[in-house]
């Protein structure tokens, strides 16, 4: 397989055995059998073509941000997507699809005082994955009134189609929702995405960047030192995930190396020996606690990738908050008081 690989992609391109966990935010997962770097648009394409025609069974992997890979690795080839080009054209930027969102894309557009993306400061995230999952985040403070997708100002982008056509396709093509773009159910892989910027003062996209980033601190663990992959569980309209996993006193709750984190209930951290074992028992735990508490089925909204070795065994350990955190519960407490 990576004699074939190398045939069409070049000597030396195809490395084995590359152990994934560095490569998530959560510090979880096994060996690749293939791992295979790409650092441009046209390299993107060309990879995937190839493995599409040899049929082998592959990944795209970005920043790994919403994704759990099993201990046991990942059997056929991980695409590690390194494209992140960046160009201005007037009030417009075309980024490759590796490309970081922050701080690479917005902090290049916000030095050229150029607004529609500063507010999705510190929310790990690819372009790719950015239009995969439909970003989002709350409009600037105070008011917060709305979410602000990502969607608002895409122009256009260019995808290696399910069907292997090099296409430039608008904002519709998508069928954007919350969370949700046709990506989830289309093989379509995007290679490059142009945003539609608007002027405005840099001193201000800054304010809008501290505000954001102060508010996710507070509600968030930090990922360099609590890697996550931010929420577990889809949300329940009207209830929240989050708010049954705390009614029934689940935080704190671990399995090995993974633990409910006290900031907000919905976010599991790896604290530094964790497995994706241990997060499969902790995710099963809480299903059937908020069911058997509740009569709610927690869904989760990650991807989970390769082989997975069984569930850490046994009953969870309860740890105790750390003095002087703020939970996400209290935060909200304070602003309707």
């Amino acid at each position: 397989m990576k004699r074939a690989l190398e045939n069409l992609l070049g000597t030396g391109s195809v490395q084995e055995n590359v152990v994934l966990a560095p490569y998530t935010t959560m510090q979880l997962g096994g060996p690749a059998d293939l791992f295979v770097e790409v650092t441009s648009a046209g390299a993107l394409a060309h990879a995937i073509k190839t493995v599409r025609e040899l049929d082998l069974p592959h990944f795209l992997l970005g920043c790994g941000a919403n994704v759990i890979i099993g201990d046991a690795g990942f059997r056929g080839v991980v695409i590690y997507n390194a494209a992140q080009n960046i160009e201005f054209d007037g009030n417009q930027v075309t980024a490759e699809s590796g490309t970081i969102v922050y701080p690479d894309l917005i902090e290049a557009s916000v030095a050229r005082s150029l607004s529609g993306l500063e507010h999705y400061v510190g929310i790990p995230s690819t372009v790719g994955g950015a239009l995969w999952q439909n970003l989002h985040f709350l409009s600037p403070a105070p008011a917060r009134e709305r979410t602000m997708f990502i969607e608002e100002v895409l122009e256009h982008a260019d995808l290696i189609t399910a069907e292997n056509d090099l296409q430039r396709v608008d904002v519709d093509y998508f069928e954007f929702g919350y969370d949700y773009s046709v990506l989830h159910r289309r093989n379509d892989i995007v290679l490059r995405a142009t945003f539609r910027l608007t002027p405005a003062q840099e001193v201000d996209l800054r304010k809008v960047m501290t505000e954001n980033l102060a508010w996710r601190a507070l509600r968030h663990p930090p990922l360099d030192t609590e890697p996550s992959v931010g929420s577990i569980f889809k949300k329940i309209q009207g209830i929240g995930a989050g708010r049954l996993i705390d009614e029934c006193g689940l935080k704190g709750a671990s399995f090995g190396g993974i633990v409910i984190t006290h900031r907000h209930a919905n976010i599991m951290i790896n604290q530094g020996e964790g497995t994706a074992a241990d997060l499969q028992a902790l995710v099963a735990y809480v299903q059937k606690e908020v069911a058997t508490q509740t009569g709610y089925h927690l869904e989760t909204e990650i991807d989970f990738v390769g082989e997975f070795d069984p569930p850490t065994g046994g009953s969870p350990v309860f740890l105790p908050r750390p003095a002087g955190l703020i939970t996400a519960e209290e935060l909200a407490a304070r602003r309707k008081a």
